[in-house]
This record gives structure tokens, sequence and C-alpha cells, in this order.
């Protein structure tokens, strides 16, 4: 199903009387479509200044591109009409469908009717304001927007009609090519829309507004896409997925819930993470003018002390470093700057070469290095209204090109408060390849941003569809029996269903050994584990335990760390692997780190070495180093249970997974799987 008719129309008709209608013909003039615009109406003559036809039959021909602004039971007759024309698509403005269908009863068999209805077609929506083609002026929008004509610029895609609007707004000198709601998305999600908007060569990156992603395996076609074309992808996602909260009975449910899952799916697509909408228009900015960063050094100068630790201190925490200054840099900018200036990045160049716009361009110019990921130029305008013109600002801008032209580095200038860089100066800086930055968080944000692309994965996510069974618990040993087939080391275990016969069973088994009381997955909250137990003992301790039934082993020793290692079924995105502290430190530190399976040891390393407890795994303060090697070994191994077991496992967890200098033995084992 193409959608090149549907974004790129040369005619366009527009279904409905009310004043929605009357603003997408206005919007559509506005924005200056050149094609056919077809008002529909079965009674009025014209709509808006426009002659009105009298029904879809009547349009002189198949329209590319159709609002249609009627309730939602009449959409339905109106998507048929024009799939039976052989329209191109069409922007479903109504609600009441399967967003509503908790106030509003059949309203998920009507999306389903609408979708029958519109056959091959296109379509938007329902519950959606429709789209904005700024490149080629076609307002499918019935409300007022902000955007003018443009030549190149960046995709938006979003779920929330409003916040669309509100994007359109943007006062930032953001180039805008297109902005697209996609509503409840009955027939066409947001991947098939964003996969279309980047085979437009004029778009250089696409944003997406998400609350959630949908069909993973979609996504990863438009990470593909984006891949193929070159062109990055940034994403705001929110809201939690309802499908992807399991059951806490696990550590991993309560530290891997759906917003895990969509960071390691976004890491895994190569998908860049904002944190807001401002954020996400400066790494949309960032990513039109520079692209994809290669890492994130900076240059940073400014005419003021408290700016340069401004810069310094708010780029703590986000990745984004200062390179120190080489001596050939050094003496370049002292020979610019003369004595009284100390040399740092960030730099504080202080005003002696204020108004001096060649004295600007050299200081900057040495300033920079050929390594640097980018230099920033923070530069705050005074206010025209108040102020006047402000001649000097316009010199360091000039400084700013000159120095990236010299080196061809890319280059921004950055207003710490967003309300003090004008849209006419950043749409002027913009226009000459400068990065104009609004606010020091969401531009230092961007910047990490662009620097943490990477190619999407090339190995296809295992599917993670939801399950049709309510999951059951196993217990523990056979859990332990069942991941030791696939190759996981568990200590030697013996069953018992009494307390004469543990004591039996463990008679000639060395010191120290375990007793753990079953029936319950959390044992030892209610006190069904006992420790450092000899053969003797353990008799007396499951009397007092009086547990349905036992479980003895031999205890490991020797820890070096404890690891949780879990995989949780996400609908919404896949089978997510956690990795993280184990054993009685998992609640209290909540230090994990999230993969999608399937994982490569490079990537399961990077997860390994990302938690606060790196450091003892390789060995703290003299201490013996876990075995990586066995770590390896026994993520692989619950890896390929789930891989086994995927159309049943709700989820798997070891915890703790004890890491010792020359083992790595899973000390409890918790799976829940439906039947088949």
């Amino acid at each position: 199903m193409s959608l090149a008719r549907l974004l790129r129309p040369r005619s366009v008709a527009v279904i409905g009387g009310g004043v929605w209608c009357a603003s997408v013909v206005r919007e559509c003039r506005k924005i200056g479509f050149k094609g056919e615009l077809w008002p529909v109406h079965p009674s009025k003559q014209e709509i808006s200044g426009v002659a009105a036809f009298p029904s879809v039959e009547a349009l002189p021909a198949a329209p590319d591109a159709t609002f249609i602004g009627v309730n939602r039971e009449a959409t339905i007759p109106v998507l048929r009409a024009l799939a039976a024309r052989g329209a191109g698509g069409a922007v479903c403005f109504a609600s009441g469908f399967q967003e509503a269908e908790a106030e509003i009863a059949g309203g998920a068999d009507l999306q389903a009717e609408l979708v029958a209805a519109a056959g091959d077609m296109a379509i938007l929506g329902p519950n959606c304001y429709g789209f904005l083609n700024a490149l080629d002026g076609a307002a499918l929008w019935p409300d007022r927007h902000g955007l003018l004509k443009a030549e190149t610029g960046v995709a938006i895609i979003t779920q929330s009609s409003n916040i669309a609007l509100n994007i359109t707004m943007q006062r930032r000198g953001l180039p805008l090519a297109y902005v697209v709601t996609v509503g409840n998305q009955a027939k066409t999600d947001l991947a098939e829309v964003g996969a279309a908007l980047l085979e437009d060569p004029r778009v250089t990156a696409l944003g997406m507004h998400v609350e959630g992603f949908g069909d993973p395996a979609r996504m990863e076609a438009l990470a593909a896409t984006a891949r193929r074309l070159g062109k990055p992808l940034v994403a705001l996602k929110v809201g939690a997925s309802e499908q992807a909260r399991v059951a806490t009975v696990s550590h991993t449910a309560s530290l891997a819930g759906s917003d895990a899952g969509a960071k390691a799916l976004m890491a895994r697509l190569g998908i860049g993470r904002a944190s807001s909408l401002p954020a996400l228009l400066e790494a949309l900015k960032l990513l039109h003018v520079a692209g994809p960063l290669p890492h994130a050094g900076i240059a940073s100068m400014s005419c003021s002390g408290g700016e340069a630790s401004l810069m310094a201190d708010s780029a703590l925490g986000t990745g984004v470093s200062f390179p120190p200054l080489s001596e050939p840099q050094k003496t370049a900018l002292r020979e610019a700057l003369g004595p009284k200036v100390a040399l740092a990045n960030p730099l504080d160049y202080h005003t002696y070469i204020w108004g001096d716009g060649a004295a600007m361009a050299r200081a900057f110019t040495a300033m920079m290095a050929p390594d640097h990921a980018l230099g920033v130029v923070v530069l705050d305008f005074p206010r025209a209204d108040r102020c006047g013109p402000s001649p000097d600002w316009q010199d360091a801008i000039d400084g700013a090109a000159a120095a990236g032209a010299a080196h061809g580095v890319p280059m921004a200038i950055l207003a710490t408060l967003p309300e003090n860089l004008p849209e006419d100066v950043a749409d002027a800086a913009m226009a000459r390849g400068l990065i104009p930055f609004s606010g020091v968080a969401e531009a230092l944000e961007a910047i990490a941003i662009a620097a943490s692309l990477k190619a999407p994965a090339e190995a296809p996510l295992l599917p993670a569809g939801s399950l049709a069974a309510t999951p059951q618990t196993l217990p523990e040993a056979e859990a332990k029996a069942a991941l030791a087939a696939h190759g996981l080391d568990v200590p030697r275990s013996a069953r018992a269903a009494a307390p004469d016969e543990a004591a039996r069973r463990a008679e000639a088994w060395p010191a120290p050994l375990v007793l753990k009381g079953e029936g319950v997955a959390h044992k030892s909250e209610a006190g069904l584990v006992r420790l450092n137990l000899a053969p003797g003992d353990i008799r007396a301790a499951a009397e007092v335990m009086a547990a349905p039934g036992y479980l003895i082993e031999e205890q490991i020793t020797g820890a070096v760390a404890e690891l949780l290692v879990g995989v949780t079924r996400d609908p919404a995105h896949g089978f997510v692997l956690t990795l993280g502290a184990g054993g009685t430190l998992t609640e209290l530190l909540r230090d994990s780190a999230s993969l999608l399976l399937p994982a490569t040891p490079v990537e399961i390393d990077a997860a390994l070495a990302s938690l606060r407890l790196a450091p003892l795994l390789d060995g703290y303060r003299g201490a013996p180093a876990a075995d990586r090697p066995a770590i390896h070994r026994a993520i692989a191994a619950i890896e390929a249970y789930v891989v086994a077991n995927a159309s049943t496992l709700a989820e798997v967890e070891v915890n703790p997974l004890i890491c010792t200098p020359t083992r790595a033995v899973a000390a409890d084992a918790l799976i829940r799987k439906a039947d088949p």
C-alpha cells in the first residue's frame, strides 16, 4: 500500500460541511496548495468560497487525498465510496472508535467496519487531525498551524493531534517538512507512515512522539529503511503499554516494565531517545544540519565565566564532554586573545574581542580542532523590542561560521534561555548551516542523542505476542532442571516431601548446605531459606519451616558478585533481557540494564559494564574477578531456553546467579509459562 498519493497529493477532497472542513479548505489555500480542491456536501453549493460537489461519485476524478470530516457512522460509507473510486487515501477525523470503547459501546466493532470499508486504501486515524506537507503545500488539517512552505526539513509523526498542533507553532528555527498525526492507527501505523516520509529525498530526519510502538517487527522495518537511506530517527516515548505489564511475581518484572522494553527497543533499532518535546526538536535541528555526530566531545565558547561554568556543570551526567585544549590550540588562542584570558574548554573568552568581528573569527577558529564533534558559541540576544538591533552579536555569528568553515566541524550558537534566541536569528543561522540551539539542557541532550545513534541490529527480534492462557509458576527444582537442560550451571540438589526424607538425602553431602521450603515464589521473605547448614541440621530446620516440600542444595561459596538475569515477555517490544544486581541487593539498588533478545556478547558485555556493580565483576581492590566466560554461558543458556519456549513463556528469572572466579551458578530460578 503506497502512501505517496495521500501524503503528496495533486487533488484533495474535503467531505463535510462543518467548521473543521471549512478550515481544511482555508489551510490548503493558505499554505499554497496548487492542485485541485474539491469540497463535498450533499446540499451546500460552496465551502469557504470553493464550489462543492454533492457526492464522492460526482467528483471529476478519484482524489489523491481526502479529509473526511463527518461523524463516525457517516465516515464508513464515505470510505467505502472513496475506495470504490480508487482514491489515494484519507484522513478520518471522527472520534468514537476503538479509543473510546470504554465510554461508547461498539467503538471497536465500528473501527473494524472502517478498516474493511477502506479496502486497500491508506487511512490516517481515525481520531486524528491529519497532516501538513510544507514541501508541496498540502494541508489536510482542520485547524490553524504555524508551518510555512519549505524546500527541505524534518518530518514529525505523533499520536497526539494537539501536540502536533503545538509543534507547528515552534519558533526555534527548525524547518518542518511534514507534520503527521496517526490517531488510532487503525489501518496505517506510525512505522508505515515513517517509512513513506523517509523515502522523500527532501526529508532529512524523522522525529516521533509515541505512546506505544505497536508491532516491533514493523518498527524493525522502519529502522531498516532509515539505515538504507542514511536518515536518523529520534523519538519521545511517553506512557506505559498495558499489554506490557506483567504480574510482579519476580524481581525482573518490577525492574523491566514497559519503559525498559521501549528503551531497549529504541537502542536496538538505533532510535535516539528524547526526554521532552524541546529536546526532541533540538535534536532534530542538529540532525537536520549535521547528521549524527561521531562522539560527544565539543568545544564551548562564551564571553562569561558564569556561562562557561553553566555549560560545564550542565553537561555532567549527559555524556557530553569538553576535551582539554592541545598545545597548538593554546598557542593560537593566546595569539588571538592575549595574556589575560585563562585558556580552558569551556572557554570564557571575556569581552576583550567583543565587537571585533575579525578577532572573534580568529579566536573561535583557534578554539576549534578537527577532532571536535561540534563547536558551540553561547550567545543570548537582547530583546529587539526594548534594545533595538544588535549588530555586535552578528560578529559572533560570523565568527562561528568562519570557525566551522576553517575546520569542517559543525558549529552552533546556543541561547541559554530559549526566549533569548529570536526566530529570525535562528532562521538566518540555520540558513548558514549553523545550529541555533535554544536552552542549555535541551542542547546538551540533543548533542548526546546525535552522538549515541548507531546502526540498528541486523538480527531480527524474537517475536513475543500475547499469551492465550494464564501462565503458571514452575517449582524451583523443575525450573532449574529445565534451564540446566540448555546448559545452565545449577547446584547439586535433591527434593524431599518431609523433614525425615530431607535429612536422609543430605546425610552424605559435604557442608555447607542450603535448605529451601517449596511452594512460595519469594522464599526469603517467607522465611523458607536456611544457609550454612550441616547435614545434621537439615531435619530440625525442615521441621521449623513446615513447608509442603523441601529442596536441599549444595551452597555455592567464593562469590565475587551476585547477578540477576531475567527475561520477561513484553508483547509491545519483544523478550526483554534484564541484567542487574542480584540477591538481596536487587530491589535495594535497582541497578539494572535491559536488552532485547537475541543479544550479542558485545551487547551483553556493554550492559554488564554499565552496572554499578561492574567493578566487582572485574575484581575490585585486588579481589579476584568473576569468570566472565561462565557468565556469558549462563546468559546464553537462559536465552536458549527462552527461544525454545517462546510460544508459552511469560518470564524466566535466575536470581541470584552466583559469580565466582571459576563458575556462574544459578542459586535460584523462577519460570512462569502457559500450557501449550
